[in-house]
């Protein structure tokens, strides 16, 4: 029996949540049936009309895109543009499209993670840690139950810290409590007080996972009624965020790392600041537009900041404290392709996986 798209689905969320996608984003199912059986998956950096016409011929009724083709609400299916005539091609052959963008930008093994490693960072790190991504559960369990609890809520998500997982705090305490008459008491009598020794235990949990976390505990938990809170914390998750920032094995004149990033990009041509005579160490990128990620990179004391984009001024905004170099957009994200592809056959080894042939890029140099 083969896989579903709905499976293929629940497996690219699983590496990139679109919880952690922008607000203005797109990333999700566009076309096709989630109950779909998978045919054939093309990966590519953009879906046109082309790259459709390459997954019929191919016999993948399944397309795994960065950048979602269909970005703005969409009022009419007329064909009057290439984003109406490409969704048109896809619906009228079976084709299952699939965005996973800015989600896939702000994974620590995502996009800018793999720009890291060709450019052969060391210590790369997430350069803007996004907030508010994170919550604390508080819950209290009898101390027969706590660790059959305890294990339970891991196994839902919780009590994962950048390489550590199972993380919690435990202290062991009193619980009290007198069941009503409407009661259905797992311990204790109604209307009688009762007192049981009790592990309040604390775990942090991905704000998105919190819902399937509480049922688990819920689930696993001997009480009629569980008494847990939830908080939401204003701490920085390390793992998740945009742009990334990383060492080179050894400094480089600036010269020489424009040659390096031209050659370990593929490159054409580079748009840049003025080089410094200082040499380069530290080094800032995001792939796609990163420009808003200039005042990290400052902050950060990136010696250079590669991404794309940039327009006029903002190269202005570079104030002589860093090599601000444009790449180009499709330039910075074409291997994604590649990533997806990897992500796939480590999960899908029996489903046909191909990489696109056509070129997305809508920009020409000469």
């Amino acid at each position: 029996m083969g896989h579903k798209i709905s499976q293929v689905i629940s497996y690219l969320e699983s590496i990139a949540p679109p919880a952690y996608q922008e607000s203005y984003d797109n990333a999700t199912l566009i076309t096709g049936d989630r109950n779909w059986e998978v045919n054939g998956i093309l990966c590519s950096l953009d879906c046109t009309e082309a790259v459709v016409e390459e997954a019929i011929a191919l016999g993948a009724n399944m397309i795994v895109a960065h950048h979602p083709i269909v970005f703005k609400g969409l009022k009419s299916l007329t064909g009057q543009n290439y984003v109406e005539r490409t969704i048109i091609k896809a619906i009228k052959n079976d084709i299952a499209i699939y965005a996973i963008h800015t989600n896939l930008d702000h994974v620590a093994h995502g996009v800018n993670k793999r720009i890291c490693d060709i450019l052969e960072l060391q210590n790369a790190k997430i350069l803007s840690p996004k907030k508010h991504l994170i919550s604390k559960l508080v819950y209290y369990v009898p101390v027969s139950d706590a660790q059959k609890t305890l294990d339970a809520v891991f196994a839902a998500g919780a009590g994962k810290i950048g390489e550590y997982k199972e993380c919690s705090f435990q202290v062991r305490g009193k619980g009290t409590f007198t069941p009503s008459e409407n009661a259905n008491p797992t311990i204790g009598q109604k209307g009688t007080p009762t007192e049981v020794d009790e592990v309040r235990t604390e775990v942090l949990v991905a704000s998105h996972l919190m819902t399937q976390v509480v049922l688990a505990l819920k689930k696993n938990h001997p009480y009629e009624e569980v008494a847990h809170y939830i908080e939401s914390l204003e701490n920085e998750n390390q793992e998740v965020g945009a742009g990334m920032i990383g060492e080179l094995t050894e400094e480089m004149k600036g010269e020489d790392f424009l040659d390096f990033l031209k050659d370990k990009m593929k490159l054409s041509m580079i748009k840049h600041t003025e080089i410094p005579k200082k040499k380069v160490k530290r080094i800032a990128v995001c792939g796609g537009a990163g420009i808003f990620l200039l005042p990290d990179a400052k902050r950060a004391n990136a010696d250079v900041f590669v991404t794309s984009d940039i327009k006029y001024h903002e190269f202005f905004d570079a104030e002589g404290k860093l090599i601000l170099c444009d790449i180009g957009h499709y330039e910075s994200e074409i291997f994604t392709k590649e990533l997806l592809h990897e992500f796939l056959s480590q999960n899908f080894p029996n489903i046909a996986l191909y990489l696109t042939k056509v070129v997305t890029n809508p920009t020409s140099y000469r």
